[in-house]
């Protein structure tokens, strides 16, 4: 059971973003992707979500062996899917209990009631150090950095998807927040076994997780992959090296 990514060349406006993307995310383990601004991360995940903006010109993506690549996003969520986004929106007028209930009913299949419901809730918010307050508060509206991003992590382990994409959910974050969030993930994996393709820029969030692969992507490419030590590493020395063997092989 794995997201395989095969061989994915993907373009917005007539622009190649990506360059003949190959990846697999199995089921619980962690694998983080690296690499500096601009080099198709953030594409990559709107891409095997469905963003509609960005379209597949070669390639494949299959989930626990289905093909996806033409689904759309909502299809894609119910057969286990979700990305929590780099840049959450504000949804003024739907309130954070009354959206997840929702999604979790159609992503689920079912009709839980709203006690049973409120109950789940609550002890996942718990589990993220959120006051039962913010379940009341319309989606995002006036949260900080990190209680937006707290927000995403609430969904994913609300939802309990199979595969789950963070698109920097460390991003706009401090230390404690950072710590709380990396808690959430460790726990939905364990909890479910999910797997989890988690995009960053930095080392630190990885310090606090029990990550499988580290992949560094470079100007729509993959261009290598490890372990944890290759964080250690990007953290050390930077990207140089790889921008100047991407150039040498461009």
């Amino acid at each position: 059971m794995e997201l395989r990514i095969e061989d994915l060349h993907v373009s917005i406006e007539g622009k190649e973003i990506l360059r003949g993307v190959n990846l697999k995310i199995e089921l619980g383990k962690v694998h983080a992707l690296m690499g500096p601004n601009g080099a198709g991360k953030s594409s990559l995940a709107n891409t095997l979500m469905g963003n509609p903006k960005y379209i597949i010109t070669e390639g494949k993506i299959i989930l626990d062996g289905e093909d996806i690549t033409e689904l759309s996003a909502d299809k894609r969520a119910k057969l286990g899917l979700f990305m929590s986004f780099q840049y959450p929106s504000e949804i003024t007028g739907v309130t954070m209990s009354n959206f997840l209930r929702t999604a979790y009913n159609s992503v689920k299949k079912t009709n839980v009631n709203v006690l049973d419901f409120h109950r789940k809730l609550k002890d996942k918010m718990k589990e993220l150090d959120m006051d039962s307050s913010f379940s009341k508060r319309y989606i995002n509206e006036g949260f900080s950095g990190g209680e937006k991003k707290r927000a995403e992590i609430l969904q994913m382990a609300v939802l309990e998807p199979k595969y789950a994409v963070l698109d920097e959910t460390d991003s706009g974050t401090d230390v404690d927040a950072l710590k709380i969030i990396a808690n959430g993930i460790n726990n939905a994996k364990e909890k479910t076994d999910m797997g989890i393709l988690l995009i960053t820029h930095y080392n630190i969030i990885l310090q606090h997780l029990d990550v499988d692969k580290v992949t560094i992507m470079m100007n729509g490419k993959i261009i290598k992959e490890g372990g944890k030590g290759l964080a250690d590493e990007i953290e050390a020395e930077g990207y140089g090296k790889y921008v100047k063997e991407e150039v040498q092989v461009a």
